[in-house]
């Protein structure tokens, strides 16, 4: 911990900035973790066959029902649809567009920041080794010739510090980024198959299951 405490002070007073990016990334990560791993990832493969069922069976109300028990934002679509108590595929798939733009969003906002905090924490990094060199190089010319590549070797290894917390920064919102992508364009193909295949529920139209034999 010493040592960790030690790096962070050697770099000199850029690093505070990073490290305010690398906390707003973190909050950023946590904050849409929650709406898209904790309240939006449910088992959609189960709710949608039992979904379908209910409304091929003729049972909107226990559909309705079934989908207001969660607040995710694959029931949410179900709910919307099914409240429409449309039987129209043009006027079903209107509300299904509308729907898409309502519960959606809440899935994709936000997700830009974290690439974008990912570069201001490189470029931060890379501006601190700049003034960092300059100030090394500096301080070499007034050292005694005996002490000049010491020095000189000292305060690169010091100015690299704000480069290498920046991209200590960078790297795990990267990832954080990528992970919630794929976690978030999962339950969107969800919801894609679940709207068609609602819609021809309704409308009494042979099932398709999207990617399935």
């Amino acid at each position: 911990m010493s040592n960790m405490i030690e790096y962070f002070r050697s770099g000199g007073p850029i690093m505070y900035p990073i490290l305010l990016v690398a906390l707003i990334g973190l909050a950023v990560f946590v904050e849409r973790f929650y709406m898209i791993v904790i309240r939006s990832k449910i088992n959609g493969r189960t709710f949608i066959e039992r979904v379908i069922q209910l409304v091929r069976a003729g049972r909107i109300e226990d559909a309705i029902k079934l989908c207001g028990q969660s607040n995710a934002v694959l029931p949410d679509m179900g709910l919307l649809i099914l409240r429409s108590r449309s039987r129209d595929e043009a006027d079903l798939q209107n509300v299904a567009d509308a729907a898409a733009l309502s519960v959606l969003p809440r899935l994709t906002r936000r997700l830009h920041y974290l690439p974008m905090l990912a570069n201001v924490a490189t470029l931060i990094g890379l501006l601190g080794t700049i003034y960092g060199l300059r100030g090394a190089f500096a301080a070499v010319g007034t050292a005694a010739a005996a002490e000049r590549s010491a020095a000189l070797a000292a305060g690169i290894a010091i100015a690299l510090n704000a480069t290498g917390f920046g991209l200590f920064t960078a790297i795990p919102l990267t990832v954080a980024h990528a992970y919630l992508v794929s976690q978030a364009e999962g339950i969107i193909e969800q919801v894609d198959e679940f709207q068609v295949r609602l819609i021809n529920a309704l409308i009494d139209r042979p099932d398709v299951r999207l990617g399935h034999r």
